[in-house]
């Protein structure tokens, strides 16, 4: 009687599943077009009222108003190099 062959699969092991990379996290900022600040926000007053129901943005430092305003998206990297260069306190 012959003696069983341990099977290839066995003695190579379980190969292990290629793993999905985690999709890096994105941080989306908001700039005024006109100064480049990014202190904008959302008007709230009569904002149901206007045509269209679109958002209409202010910036807070040179008081442009409008409703294109520059969207920018970074990567974390880009985004704590970004707060950096600003002066924020990053915990």
């Amino acid at each position: 009687m012959e003696k069983l062959k341990t099977p290839d699969w066995i003695l190579k092991g379980k190969e292990k599943p290629k793993t999905k990379s985690k999709p890096e996290r994105t941080f989306k900022i908001r700039e005024c077009p006109k100064c480049k600040s990014d202190d904008v926000g959302v008007v709230l007053s009569g904002s149901d009222n206007e045509e269209g129901g679109g958002k209409e943005w202010e910036c807070r430092k040179c008081k442009w108003t409008g409703r294109n305003v520059d969207e920018k998206e970074l990567t974390e990297d880009e985004f704590m190099k970004y707060l950096d260069e600003k002066g924020e306190e990053v915990a």
